[in-house]
Protein backbone atom coordinates (compact mmCIF):
# COMPACT_ATOMS: atom_id res chain seq x y z
CA UNK A 1 0.00 0.00 0.00
CA UNK A 2 1.34 3.08 -0.94
CA UNK A 3 0.77 6.73 0.92
CA UNK A 4 0.32 10.53 0.80
CA UNK A 5 0.17 12.23 4.30
CA UNK A 6 -1.31 14.92 6.54
CA UNK A 7 -1.35 16.88 9.07
CA UNK A 8 -4.57 17.77 10.93
CA UNK A 9 -4.27 20.36 13.69
CA UNK A 10 -6.25 20.33 16.52
CA UNK A 11 -10.17 20.47 16.74
CA UNK A 12 -9.71 24.20 18.72
CA UNK A 13 -7.54 25.67 15.69
CA UNK A 14 -10.00 26.00 11.82
CA UNK A 15 -6.93 26.01 9.86
CA UNK A 16 -6.58 22.71 10.10
CA UNK A 17 -4.54 21.34 6.67
CA UNK A 18 -3.21 18.58 4.81
CA UNK A 19 0.51 17.85 4.54
CA UNK A 20 0.53 16.49 1.12
CA UNK A 21 -1.36 14.11 -1.59
CA UNK A 22 -1.87 15.47 -3.99
CA UNK A 23 -1.83 14.92 -7.84
CA UNK A 24 -1.93 17.07 -11.20
CA UNK A 25 -1.00 17.30 -14.64
CA UNK A 26 -0.67 18.90 -18.19
CA UNK A 27 0.47 18.47 -21.44
CA UNK A 28 2.35 21.22 -23.47
CA UNK A 29 1.05 22.33 -26.43
CA UNK A 30 2.03 25.08 -29.24
CA UNK A 31 -0.43 27.92 -29.72
CA UNK A 32 -3.24 27.79 -31.29
CA UNK A 33 -6.83 25.50 -31.24
CA UNK A 34 -6.08 22.26 -31.23
CA UNK A 35 -7.68 18.37 -30.10
CA UNK A 36 -5.50 18.26 -26.97
CA UNK A 37 -5.79 15.76 -23.95
CA UNK A 38 -6.98 16.40 -20.19
CA UNK A 39 -6.51 14.56 -17.46
CA UNK A 40 -9.50 13.77 -15.22
CA UNK A 41 -8.07 12.44 -11.79
CA UNK A 42 -9.57 11.12 -8.78
CA UNK A 43 -7.61 9.40 -5.88
CA UNK A 44 -8.58 8.32 -2.21
CA UNK A 45 -6.25 7.89 0.66
CA UNK A 46 -6.57 6.54 4.17
CA UNK A 47 -5.09 8.80 7.08
CA UNK A 48 -3.12 6.95 10.31
CA UNK A 49 -1.25 8.48 13.71
CA UNK A 50 0.51 6.22 15.51
CA UNK A 51 -0.22 3.15 13.43
CA UNK A 52 -4.29 4.02 13.74
CA UNK A 53 -6.63 4.84 11.29
CA UNK A 54 -8.21 8.26 12.17
CA UNK A 55 -8.98 9.64 8.60
CA UNK A 56 -10.08 9.64 5.07
CA UNK A 57 -8.92 11.94 2.15
CA UNK A 58 -10.05 12.51 -1.29
CA UNK A 59 -9.17 14.30 -4.41
CA UNK A 60 -10.41 14.75 -7.87
CA UNK A 61 -9.79 17.38 -10.56
CA UNK A 62 -8.91 18.30 -14.12
CA UNK A 63 -5.62 19.19 -15.81
CA UNK A 64 -6.04 20.25 -19.23
CA UNK A 65 -3.31 21.64 -22.32
CA UNK A 66 -3.10 25.16 -20.26
CA UNK A 67 -5.09 25.46 -16.78
CA UNK A 68 -5.86 22.83 -13.69
CA UNK A 69 -8.37 22.35 -11.24
CA UNK A 70 -8.13 20.50 -8.35
CA UNK A 71 -10.55 19.65 -5.29
CA UNK A 72 -9.24 18.01 -1.96
CA UNK A 73 -11.01 16.55 0.78
CA UNK A 74 -10.40 15.15 4.53
CA UNK A 75 -12.10 13.98 7.64
CA UNK A 76 -11.59 12.26 10.76
CA UNK A 77 -13.67 8.65 10.83
CA UNK A 78 -13.71 6.39 13.69
CA UNK A 79 -12.82 6.95 17.38
CA UNK A 80 -10.92 10.15 16.01
CA UNK A 81 -14.49 11.22 14.60
CA UNK A 82 -16.04 10.94 18.14
CA UNK A 83 -12.72 12.97 19.81
CA UNK A 84 -12.83 15.66 17.03
CA UNK A 85 -15.07 16.03 14.42
CA UNK A 86 -13.20 17.48 11.92
CA UNK A 87 -13.49 18.40 8.31
CA UNK A 88 -11.67 20.16 5.68
CA UNK A 89 -12.36 20.98 2.05
CA UNK A 90 -9.61 22.22 -0.57
CA UNK A 91 -10.14 23.87 -4.25
CA UNK A 92 -7.52 25.57 -6.50
CA UNK A 93 -7.82 26.49 -9.61
CA UNK A 94 -4.99 27.74 -12.09
CA UNK A 95 -2.45 27.72 -15.48
CA UNK A 96 -0.14 25.05 -16.40
CA UNK A 97 3.51 26.64 -18.04
CA UNK A 98 6.34 24.63 -18.48
CA UNK A 99 7.81 25.59 -14.65
CA UNK A 100 4.40 23.75 -13.36
CA UNK A 101 1.38 25.66 -12.08
CA UNK A 102 0.56 29.37 -11.63
CA UNK A 103 -2.44 29.28 -8.96
CA UNK A 104 -5.04 31.73 -9.97
CA UNK A 105 -7.75 30.84 -6.99
CA UNK A 106 -7.64 29.00 -3.72
CA UNK A 107 -10.27 28.23 -1.05
CA UNK A 108 -10.29 26.38 1.73
CA UNK A 109 -13.00 25.77 4.41
CA UNK A 110 -12.33 23.94 8.00
CA UNK A 111 -14.95 23.00 10.18
CA UNK A 112 -15.26 21.08 13.63
CA UNK A 113 -18.25 21.54 16.27
CA UNK A 114 -16.72 24.87 17.36
CA UNK A 115 -17.31 26.68 13.71
CA UNK A 116 -16.58 26.95 10.10
CA UNK A 117 -13.92 29.19 8.94
CA UNK A 118 -13.60 30.25 5.03
CA UNK A 119 -10.31 31.25 3.13
CA UNK A 120 -10.43 32.69 -0.06
CA UNK A 121 -7.49 34.11 -1.85
CA UNK A 122 -6.93 35.35 -5.51
CA UNK A 123 -3.66 35.69 -7.38
CA UNK A 124 -2.17 36.60 -10.64
CA UNK A 125 1.27 35.54 -12.19
CA UNK A 126 2.09 33.68 -8.90
CA UNK A 127 1.59 36.72 -6.77
CA UNK A 128 -1.39 37.40 -4.25
CA UNK A 129 -3.60 39.55 -5.30
CA UNK A 130 -6.42 39.57 -2.21
CA UNK A 131 -7.21 37.27 0.90
CA UNK A 132 -10.90 36.62 2.60
CA UNK A 133 -10.36 35.21 5.88
CA UNK A 134 -14.15 34.46 7.37
CA UNK A 135 -14.36 34.84 10.55
CA UNK A 136 -10.51 36.54 10.47
CA UNK A 137 -8.02 34.89 12.84
CA UNK A 138 -7.94 36.89 16.19
CA UNK A 139 -4.75 35.24 17.65
CA UNK A 140 -2.53 37.58 15.72
CA UNK A 141 -0.35 39.36 18.24
CA UNK A 142 3.11 37.90 18.24
CA UNK A 143 3.24 36.71 14.77
CA UNK A 144 5.80 37.64 12.56
CA UNK A 145 3.98 39.92 9.64
CA UNK A 146 3.44 38.41 6.78
CA UNK A 147 5.05 41.33 3.93
CA UNK A 148 4.33 42.09 0.41
CA UNK A 149 7.05 40.47 -0.86
CA UNK A 150 6.48 36.99 1.08
CA UNK A 151 3.43 37.00 -1.15
CA UNK A 152 5.08 36.86 -4.52
CA UNK A 153 6.14 33.83 -6.77
CA UNK A 154 4.38 31.36 -4.14
CA UNK A 155 1.87 28.37 -4.56
CA UNK A 156 -1.03 27.64 -2.43
CA UNK A 157 -0.98 24.72 -0.74
CA UNK A 158 -3.29 22.48 -3.13
CA UNK A 159 -0.85 23.73 -6.07
CA UNK A 160 1.47 22.81 -4.56
CA UNK A 161 1.78 19.18 -4.89
CA UNK A 162 1.86 19.22 -9.00
CA UNK A 163 5.43 19.20 -9.54
CA UNK A 164 7.04 19.77 -13.48
CA UNK A 165 10.26 18.19 -14.13
CA UNK A 166 12.59 20.40 -16.11
CA UNK A 167 12.79 19.20 -20.08
CA UNK A 168 15.21 16.79 -20.61
CA UNK A 169 15.45 15.65 -16.82
CA UNK A 170 13.88 11.81 -16.16
CA UNK A 171 10.75 11.40 -14.05
CA UNK A 172 12.31 9.07 -11.63
CA UNK A 173 15.51 10.41 -9.75
CA UNK A 174 16.70 13.79 -8.70
CA UNK A 175 15.16 16.22 -10.68
CA UNK A 176 12.13 14.99 -9.15
CA UNK A 177 12.96 15.93 -5.72
CA UNK A 178 15.55 18.83 -5.50
CA UNK A 179 13.65 22.28 -5.01
CA UNK A 180 11.91 24.10 -2.74
CA UNK A 181 8.63 24.72 -3.11
CA UNK A 182 7.43 28.45 -1.63
CA UNK A 183 3.88 28.05 0.12
CA UNK A 184 1.09 30.79 1.41
CA UNK A 185 -1.94 29.81 2.75
CA UNK A 186 -3.40 33.01 3.02
CA UNK A 187 -2.45 32.93 6.87
CA UNK A 188 1.24 31.83 7.04
CA UNK A 189 4.45 31.87 4.61
CA UNK A 190 6.73 28.65 4.30
CA UNK A 191 9.06 27.15 2.28
CA UNK A 192 9.13 22.86 1.54
CA UNK A 193 12.88 21.50 0.62
CA UNK A 194 12.26 18.75 -0.82
CA UNK A 195 16.29 16.28 -1.42
CA UNK A 196 16.62 12.96 -3.31
CA UNK A 197 17.29 9.82 -1.01
CA UNK A 198 16.26 7.46 -3.71
CA UNK A 199 14.07 5.01 -5.30
CA UNK A 200 11.63 2.33 -4.70
CA UNK A 201 8.83 0.45 -6.30
CA UNK A 202 5.27 0.48 -5.35
CA UNK A 203 2.25 -0.37 -6.19
CA UNK A 204 -1.13 0.98 -6.09
CA UNK A 205 -4.75 0.67 -7.56
CA UNK A 206 -3.41 2.48 -10.39
CA UNK A 207 -0.27 2.72 -10.23
CA UNK A 208 2.85 0.04 -10.19
CA UNK A 209 6.46 0.99 -10.30
CA UNK A 210 9.38 3.07 -9.07
CA UNK A 211 8.89 6.23 -7.37
CA UNK A 212 11.46 9.11 -6.13
CA UNK A 213 11.78 8.89 -2.19
CA UNK A 214 12.56 12.67 -0.93
CA UNK A 215 13.46 13.91 2.55
CA UNK A 216 11.59 17.13 3.24
CA UNK A 217 12.29 20.09 5.60
CA UNK A 218 9.99 23.03 6.62
CA UNK A 219 11.20 26.59 6.76
CA UNK A 220 9.00 28.83 8.55
CA UNK A 221 8.94 32.31 7.00
CA UNK A 222 6.44 34.54 8.22
CA UNK A 223 2.98 34.58 9.48
CA UNK A 224 3.73 31.81 12.39
CA UNK A 225 4.08 33.03 16.20
CA UNK A 226 7.55 33.30 17.28
CA UNK A 227 7.07 31.15 20.06
CA UNK A 228 5.03 28.51 18.92
CA UNK A 229 5.82 24.62 19.74
CA UNK A 230 4.42 23.36 16.81
CA UNK A 231 6.57 25.42 14.63
CA UNK A 232 9.63 24.98 16.32
CA UNK A 233 9.39 21.01 16.84
CA UNK A 234 8.40 20.93 12.39
CA UNK A 235 11.37 23.42 11.49
CA UNK A 236 13.61 21.08 13.45
CA UNK A 237 12.00 17.90 12.20
CA UNK A 238 14.30 15.87 9.94
CA UNK A 239 11.73 13.02 9.94
CA UNK A 240 9.41 14.02 7.35
CA UNK A 241 9.69 11.79 3.49
CA UNK A 242 7.39 11.80 0.68
CA UNK A 243 7.28 9.57 -2.57
CA UNK A 244 6.77 10.80 -6.20
CA UNK A 245 5.07 9.12 -8.91
CA UNK A 246 5.42 10.33 -12.38
CA UNK A 247 2.70 11.19 -14.71
CA UNK A 248 4.43 10.68 -18.20
CA UNK A 249 2.59 12.73 -20.21
CA UNK A 250 2.45 15.69 -18.23
CA UNK A 251 5.82 15.42 -17.41
CA UNK A 252 5.06 16.17 -13.40
CA UNK A 253 5.32 14.23 -10.33
CA UNK A 254 2.96 14.07 -7.44
CA UNK A 255 2.63 12.73 -4.08
CA UNK A 256 1.84 8.85 -3.00
CA UNK A 257 2.78 8.95 0.00
CA UNK A 258 4.24 11.08 2.73
CA UNK A 259 4.43 10.38 6.10
CA UNK A 260 6.28 12.58 9.06
CA UNK A 261 7.24 12.93 12.95
CA UNK A 262 4.27 14.96 14.73
CA UNK A 263 3.94 16.33 18.62
CA UNK A 264 1.31 13.18 18.24
CA UNK A 265 3.43 10.69 17.23
CA UNK A 266 4.18 9.60 13.18
CA UNK A 267 0.99 10.86 11.03
CA UNK A 268 1.27 9.31 7.36
CA UNK A 269 -1.54 9.07 4.46
CA UNK A 270 -1.70 5.51 2.18
CA UNK A 271 -3.11 6.17 -1.27
CA UNK A 272 -5.74 3.28 -1.62
CA UNK A 273 -6.66 4.71 -4.76
CA UNK A 274 -5.22 6.49 -7.26
CA UNK A 275 -6.55 6.75 -11.18
CA UNK A 276 -6.15 8.78 -14.20
CA UNK A 277 -8.83 9.01 -17.40
CA UNK A 278 -7.45 10.78 -20.48
CA UNK A 279 -10.03 12.87 -22.88
CA UNK A 280 -9.64 14.99 -25.69
CA UNK A 281 -10.70 18.48 -25.39
CA UNK A 282 -10.84 21.41 -27.69
CA UNK A 283 -8.66 24.02 -26.09
CA UNK A 284 -6.42 27.00 -26.70
CA UNK A 285 -3.25 26.06 -25.39
CA UNK A 286 -0.77 28.74 -23.89
CA UNK A 287 2.87 28.01 -24.14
Amino acid sequence: MVTGMANFKRKTSPRARLVPLGLVWALVFGPGMALARADEFRARYTVSLIGFHIGEMAAAGSLGPATYRINLSAKLTGIAAMVSDVKLALAATGSLRRGGPVPSTYATTSANSLGTRTVRMSLDSGNVKAVEIFPPFEDKEGRIPVTEANKRNILDPTSALIMAIPEGQPLIGPAACNRTIPVYDGYVRFDVTLHYAGVKDVSVNGYSGPVSVCTARYTPISGHKRDSRSTKFMAENREIETWLAPIAGAHVVVPLHVELATLAGAAVIDAVEFSVTPSDVTATSTH
